[in-house]
C-alpha cells in the first residue's frame, strides 16, 4: 500500500511558529498540505448537571418540538433565564417542577407530555447553543401559547408583565 504522503525529516522538525495563520505547512512531499489541529470542545457557559440537561431537553423538546431552532433556542433561553434569576429556583428540574398556588411553571412536566417525547437532534443543537451562551431571549423570563392558553392565565401574562416579541407560536415577556 502507498502512503497518501511523505514526510520528510525537515518537515517533521518545522517549528510549529512556522505554520501560516491558518494552520497550513508548506506542501510535502505528494504536494499536499498538512493541517495543524486540535480538538476543539466548546465549553458550557452554564454549569449544570446532567439531571438538569436532560430535563432541559425533554421540556424544551415538549414545549417548541415544533417550532424551528430559534423556536428551541429561546425556550431553553427563558429556561436558564429563569435558573439564573434569584425568584426562580437554581435548577432546572427544581424550575420546571415548580408549582405555585395551584400553577406549573410548564405544563407539559403536569400533563406528561415531557415523559412522552422523543429529543431531536435539532432540540439537542438548540439547547447546547444556548447552554455554550448564545442568547437570543432578550432576557425573557416568560413565555406562552395564546391559541392554546387558558384566557385567565393570558390576561395575567397581558397585565402582569412586558410582553418583548412573539416567535413561531409563541409570545415572550419580561
Amino acid at each position: 500500500m502507498k502512503p497518501a504522503f511523505q514526510l520528510t525529516l525537515e518537515m517533521a522538525l518545522t517549528p510549529l511558529c512556522e505554520v501560516n495563520k491558518n494552520g497550513i505547512m508548506p506542501a510535502v512531499a505528494s504536494g499536499q498540505r498538512v493541517i495543524s489541529y486540535e480538538v476543539i470542545e466548546k465549553e458550557f457557559y452554564y454549569d449544570i448537571s446532567e439531571e438538569d440537561y436532560e430535563v432541559l431537553l425533554r421540556i424544551v423538546e415538549a414545549e417548541a418540538g415544533g417550532e424551528d431552532i430559534e423556536g428551541k433556542m429561546l425556550v431553553a433561553g427563558v429556561v436558564m433565564n429563569r435558573v439564573a434569576s434569584e425568584d426562580f429556583p437554581d435548577t432546572v428540574k427544581e424550575m420546571v417542577f415548580q408549582r405555585s398556588e395551584n400553577s406549573v411553571q410548564f405544563s407539559p412536566a403536569y400533563s406528561g407530555r415531557y415523559y412522552t417525547v422523543g429529543v431531536s437532534e435539532e432540540t439537542i443543537e438548540a439547547v447546547n447553543r444556548v447552554l455554550e451562551g448564545e442568547d437570543i431571549s432578550c432576557g425573557a423570563l416568560y413565555f406562552a401559547a395564546r391559541k392554546r392558553a387558558d384566557s385567565e392565565n393570558m390576561r395575567w401574562f397581558d397585565e402582569e408583565l412586558t410582553f418583548l416579541f412573539s416567535h413561531g407560536g409563541h409570545e415572550f415577556f419580561y
